[in-house]
């Protein structure tokens, strides 16, 4: 039975970077319950794209696209060569996009990569903040026509205030989608990044409705979902009134270890198999979806 709403899950929960000889994993994940997988945009040599699409095919999954932006290619840098090289990174992950048979290339594709990427959050005056907002949005019109002759949608991420300064909050994403125009170009939201900026989860989704083109389940401490104090029957709820039948992504990242002194915001590989836990939250999450459908 195919879902409404196709249920995926993250390449890095078990690997990064994720290569050829990780194939074998998509076996897994589709026997864990998911639809589809989100795999970062592969940088030159990684991934043969080809031998991919094939291999993700044999195993009946779908793929979506995470953006990887840097300091090197950001539509909002001051620097012309980082920005163009923003636009042109873009492109090229349409381009990826449509090789590997993936609709959506989601994340911060407006750049800005704050302390992870060793930019440190500084004051902006207006001018300078309107001449961000504006390059961005210039930049994601280029990209957006790209999209649109691939037939690749584009979705802006907002990230929390450690992550990005340009777009933390569902209106901000809102805000440059508007801004942009374009049916190539939407939002996705992610509630792990929601429950820290924004006032009410629900309330956002159904402000960004039709524009939502994408969207991460996440728990607030990015454990699996149903192990934490998100409230998945009002999500549910709340994207079933916006009629959302895109796809949703898990990126359960938390491990075991609780010692103090280790970095939580550190990607770590797995130590176990935890094939279980995800089938569990997909299912947790797809019962979720089934129940507010029927109210």
């Amino acid at each position: 039975m195919t879902r409404p709403n196709p249920i995926g899950v993250i390449s890095m929960f078990y690997a990064r970077p994720f290569g050829r000889e990780h194939f074998s994993l998509f076996a897994r994940m589709r026997k864990a319950g998911c639809d589809f997988v989100e795999l970062l945009v592969p940088e030159p040599g990684e991934l043969d794209l080809g031998e991919t699409r094939k291999a993700l095919a044999d195993n009946g999954l779908a793929v979506a696209l995470a953006a990887r932006v840097n300091l090197t290619r950001d539509l909002s840098s001051a620097d012309p060569e980082a920005a163009e090289a923003g636009i042109r990174y873009l492109e090229t992950c349409v381009d990826v996009a449509a090789d590997l048979g993936a609709g959506i290339v989601g994340g911060p594709l407006y750049g800005a990569p704050l302390v992870f990427a060793g930019r440190p959050p500084a004051p902006v005056d207006e001018t300078e903040r309107k001449r961000r907002i504006d390059q961005i949005v210039g930049g994601l019109k280029v990209a957006g026509r790209r999209a649109a002759d691939k037939g690749v949608t584009l979705a802006i991420e907002s990230l929390n205030r450690f992550e990005t300064d340009i777009a933390n909050t569902t209106g901000h994403a809102l805000a440059l989608a508007e801004a942009v125009d374009m049916d190539s170009v939407g939002v996705m939201l992610d509630t792990f990044h929601m429950n820290m900026e924004d006032p009410d989860i629900p309330s956002a989704i159904r402000r960004a409705g039709r524009r939502m083109v994408h969207f991460q389940a996440n728990e607030n401490n990015r454990g699996f979902v149903g192990s934490g104090h998100i409230d998945w029957p009002a999500v549910a709820r709340a994207l079933v009134a916006v009629n959302y039948t895109g796809p949703i992504t898990l990126e359960p990242f938390r491990r075991d270890d609780e010692r103090p002194g280790v970095p939580l915001a550190q990607w770590r590989a797995p130590q176990k198999d935890e094939d279980a836990a995800l089938s569990a939250s997909i299912a947790y999450l797809d019962a979720a979806l089934t129940f507010a459908r029927r109210v």
